[in-house]
């Protein structure tokens, strides 16, 4: 009896033991307990956060939504007085809202915000008092489920990761604005809900060799314009580069460049819409990716991400009341702009130059292919004076209309309208109304698939003013609200990213009905002799056309296409541009 009760102390004790163990290292990350050579997988980054979530009121977890690989997305908070209403929290604070896993492989910032999380949690590192920080785990859930340790073939570490693909194979990088994933349309539901004052996108970098661990990619501050880009760009991202040297950590613009050396020069990365600092900007929100360089060791990458969310929000901190004056600000300013630029072009005029460290390169002859290639050297480190175009200037702008009209046939324009919080009233009647009317005039396609899609670019329109009729239940968007930037980037057929460069309207790209040119020839006869305006217009061309002159066809269809035979649809952008004050009677969407 004494052996057995002896025995059973002892096993207390060692449960005891266990149990205190348990508690030290709960919040331990595969990151630490490996040195820093793997990354945490879909579950253990969700289980960490729930288990902190349970032992620390700062912290709040929740699913938002849907992804394409059937399991939702979720959103974690830290605030140090334990409020999660976003509603109630912008009232005094300034929000951050840091993305991780878009491209599952490129997984430092996953591991880095689990320790940023827990260190805050912890008070391991100083809480801010007037900062919320919210941010999205793994955003590609399907590309995190399909964990390898081989498609990253240019990078060191971590030992194996996700693919860059989700669960449908999209790029999610290439998705926000056209939003053919479920990930897409959550996360509009999250940004829209957080509304975030500053935006981080944690990425890995692809491309030239040298000295930085750490590179940023800021959202193009002339794009996002007036006082708010002045101040990213003249204050906010001087402010993180300096913080950041200070703590040891070195940074550079991110090295835009591929099969050529930094030291020759390099531009800043416009990032459209399609980008998520490109999307996020749409709503003035100031937002940067974080690029580390693929080739450092696994360690460095997460350790650097860490340091580096950590000094934006020391510095959020600080100025986290101007930010948001600033984004008010650029709010009206927006709202008062004529114009709006929708292409841009690097300004030649203006070049910043960089003090950057790298790696002496050579070209060589290649053992495998016996071709020239390029070779860096580690052991000739440099640092070189470097130019950097990071000036960009409007190429092409549009008169802001009063309003966009779109009929209500186009239920998925009208739907990702709605989940970007696009506000529009519906015609209750039947209403001819006065508009701009644009003509696809020009465009080429791109002619391999791209993100699903085969995106239309160079496009160019000539618009008209008539008179439409708009149908009942059809939609008014006016363009007085904060989502005019999305409102004009997405239905001005000329910009990057609208919804017709991709494919939204390609249905009007192809002619309905034609005309059997034996049928033809007799009505193509009278309309000559009947109408004195085409016939001249028809002898015009052939005498200054030889190739139209030459192609009895060609002559047919120009006939038939200045007739009342050929069919409005053709080449012409469904959706209308409103340019005077009109008031309706309307019904609420």
């Amino acid at each position: 009896m004494k052996f057995s009760l002896a025995l059973v102390f002892t096993l207390f004790l060692i449960s005891c033991e266990s149990k205190k163990e348990n508690k030290t290292t709960e919040h331990v990350t595969r990151f630490e307990i490996s040195e820093g050579k793997e990354t945490a997988t879909y579950t253990e980054t969700i289980d960490f956060y729930i288990s902190l979530a349970k032992k620390f009121p700062e912290i709040n977890i929740q699913t938002i939504g849907e992804t394409d690989s059937g399991f939702p997305l979720h959103l974690v908070t830290f605030n140090l007085d334990s409020e999660f209403n976003f509603k109630n929290i912008r009232e005094n604070k300034t929000v951050i809202l840091i993305n991780n896993g878009i491209h599952p492989g490129e997984s430092d910032g996953i591991d880095a915000t689990m320790l940023l999380f827990r260190d805050m949690a912890e008070k391991k590192i100083s809480n801010p008092e007037n900062t919320v920080i919210a941010t999205i785990p793994i955003y590609n859930v399907g590309g995190a489920l399909n964990r390898n340790s081989a498609t990253r073939a240019n990078q060191n570490g971590p030992e194996s990761y996700g693919f860059r693909g989700n669960a449908q194979n999209y790029d999610l990088n290439r998705d926000f604005i056209k939003s053919d994933t479920k990930n897409a349309k959550t996360f509009a539901s999250i940004f829209h809900l957080v509304k975030p004052d500053v935006f981080i996108d944690n990425h890995v970098s692809n491309g030239a060799d040298y000295q930085y661990t750490l590179t940023h990619l800021f959202t193009q501050h002339n794009k996002l314009g007036l006082d708010l880009g002045n101040y990213l760009h003249q204050e906010l991202m001087p402010k993180l580069e300096q913080s950041l040297l200070d703590q040891e950590w070195d940074i550079t613009p991110y090295v835009n460049v591929f099969n050529s050396v930094p030291e020759d020069g390099f531009s800043q990365f416009m990032d459209h819409p399609r980008y998520s600092t490109g999307y996020t900007t749409l709503w003035n929100t100031l937002g940067m990716m974080v690029e580390t360089h693929m080739l450092k060791p696994y360690k460095d990458r997460v350790e650097g991400t860490y340091e580096l969310m950590k000094q934006m929000i020391a510095i959020t901190e600080t100025d986290g009341q101007r930010i948001r004056e600033l984004r008010a600000k650029n709010h009206k300013e927006v709202l008062a702009l004529k114009e709006y630029p929708i292409a841009w072009e690097i300004d030649t005029t203006k070049t910043s130059i960089l003090n950057f460290k790298g790696f002496e390169a050579d070209t060589i002859t290649s053992e495998v292919t016996g071709f020239p290639r390029l070779k860096y050297d580690r052991n000739k480190p440099f640092t070189k004076q470097v130019a950097y175009q990071n000036y960009f200037k409007p190429s092409e702008s549009v008169v802001i209309p009063k309003a966009y009209i779109v009929k209500r046939s186009h239920y998925k324009v009208i739907e990702l309208l709605t989940k970007n919080e696009i506000a529009f009233t519906r015609f209750l009647k039947d209403t001819v109304l006065e508009v701009e009317s644009y003509k696809i005039e020009e465009y080429k396609t791109q002619k391999n698939s791209y993100e699903g899609h085969y995106p239309h670019y160079d496009t160019k329109v000539s618009k008209t003013k008539k008179s439409v009729q708009v149908r009942q239940g059809d939609i008014f968007i006016s363009t007085q609200q904060l989502g005019i930037r999305y409102i004009i980037e997405t239905l001005e057929p000329a910009a990057k990213d609208s919804f017709f460069n991709w494919n939204f309207f390609d249905t009007i790209l192809q002619q309905k009905e034609g005309f059997s040119p034996y049928v033809f020839e007799d009505i193509a006869l009278e309309l000559l002799q009947t109408n004195s305006l085409l016939k001249e217009a028809f002898e015009l061309k052939k005498q200054s056309d030889e190739s139209f002159k030459n192609n009895w066809y060609s002559q047919l269809e120009f006939i038939y296409q200045n007739s009342s035979h050929y069919e409005e649809a053709h080449l012409q952008y469904p959706i209308y541009r409103v340019m005077n004050d009109f008031i309706i009677e309307t019904a609420n969407n």
